[in-house]
C-alpha cells in the first residue's frame, strides 16, 4: 500500500490493549524506541494486529510540539 506520507516508521508490535472501544497499539522502532497509537478495536480487529506482526506507525500531522 502507498501513502503520501511521509514520516512512516516501520517496527514490530510489541502489546495490543484493548479497551471498550479503542486500543493502544505499541510498535517497536529500534534502538529503544517505541511508538503507540490509539486507534478503534474495529481497526485492530480489521487489520488483524497482533504482537509480533511488522507494521508501520504513519504520522500525518499539521503541527509537531516540542518540549523540554
Amino acid at each position: 500500500m502507498k501513502l503520501s506520507a511521509r514520516n512512516q516508521l516501520d517496527g514490530t508490535i510489541v502489546a495490543v490493549e484493548k479497551g471498550q472501544t479503542t486500543a493502544r497499539v505499541k510498535i517497536d522502532i529500534g534502538h529503544g524506541l517505541v511508538i503507540t497509537s490509539s486507534i478503534t478495536n474495529e481497526a485492530v480487529d480489521d487489520l488483524a494486529l497482533k504482537v509480533g506482526d511488522k507494521a508501520a506507525a504513519v504520522i500525518k500531522a499539521s503541527d509537531v510540539m516540542i518540549g523540554k
